[in-house]
């Protein structure tokens, strides 16, 4: 029982670790965002597409209080497939506005 019970968690720690790894195969994505992303239940990198950056991010709030601004940027940099710093100035702004009352 011991042993199934320890090749069940390698095959889900090893599920993880492949999901995160996709995860940072998008810009601005990083090993700790990915993983927190997989814990919010965003797996894949078409999940994270289809939620968009602001549910993606309101999901990330429930697991992580210190969600910040830069976070949501990075996660619709990730969406677009660009560069946080190559995001335009209106979704910027957009986002800020979105994050100050997601603060309210």
């Amino acid at each position: 029982m011991i042993y199934l019970r320890t090749f069940n968690e390698q095959i889900l720690q090893r599920t993880t670790m492949k999901q995160e790894l996709s995860l940072t195969q998008l810009p601005n994505i990083g090993k700790v965002v990915a993983q927190k992303l997989v814990q919010a239940g965003i797996t894949t990198p078409e999940e994270l597409r289809l939620a968009g950056s602001e549910q993606a991010f309101i999901r990330l709030q429930t697991i992580d209080e210190t969600a910040c601004l830069c976070m949501l940027q990075a996660l619709e940099g990730a969406v677009q497939g660009v560069r946080t710093c190559d995001l335009s100035k209106e979704r910027k702004a957009e986002l800020k506005d979105f994050f100050n009352l997601r603060r309210m």
